[in-house]
């Protein structure tokens, strides 16, 4: 499950937070784990509960994502996530190519297709992608293709080498040794141990 926060959403309920965050200048807002709180994973919980009942959904969605955006705008990483309610063109323009690689990270992105994307020339664009998100598109997309692949080795039980070939790898070596320089462990063993974790709900 995947949702997309609303940057004016993010906005009112800034405008409404006694002390609401700053933006963090000294990171950007790149790819993350977040680690939630008991109130946040309420929240999520009862949002997943609520997929079955698409009346009350409906009503009930609007004050969730307001309530979804509290606690991750009151968050430990609220100074990065506060930059997705920036109202700057340049964020915006960013945000789109961002989209693209979300959507394509298997796949060999150009940066030409980004800037186009982003409706800037190549060189700008490099300079505000890595000032929004402290990345190049590069380092970026292979975030992503990291996470998922940590994604299916856990929820999915995928073995390494799938989990290579279904992220567009070209060899499971290469996977895992990109994985265990951006998690620190190597992907079987970090696998086996995010399942043996107990889940409460």
């Amino acid at each position: 499950m995947t949702t997309d926060l609303e940057a004016d959403v993010m906005r009112e309920v800034m405008g409404q937070m006694q002390t609401p965050p700053h933006a963090d200048n000294e990171s950007g807002m790149g790819v993350f784990v977040l680690d939630i709180g008991e109130a946040l994973a309420d929240c999520l919980l009862r949002m997943v509960k609520l997929l079955d009942q698409p009346q009350a959904l409906s009503v009930l969605f609007p004050s969730m994502m307001r309530e979804i955006c509290f606690w991750l705008l009151s968050g430990p990483r609220a100074g990065e996530i506060c930059k997705l309610a920036m109202s700057g063109r340049h964020t915006q323009r960013i945000a789109r190519a961002i989209r693209l690689l979300r959507e394509n990270y298997r796949q060999v992105v150009r940066i030409e297709q980004l800037a186009d994307a982003a409706r800037m020339s190549t060189s700008s664009f490099h300079q505000h992608f890595r000032a929004l998100t402290s990345m190049t598109p590069l380092q970026f997309q292979k975030q992503l293709r990291l996470l998922e692949g940590r994604r299916l080795m856990i929820a999915d039980s995928v073995n390494v080498s799938e989990a290579a070939y279904q992220l567009g790898y070209e060899s499971a070596s290469q996977f895992s040794r990109d994985y265990s320089w951006t998690f620190g462990i190597p992907p079987k063993r970090n696998s086996m141990e995010m399942r043996e974790l107990p889940f409460d709900v």
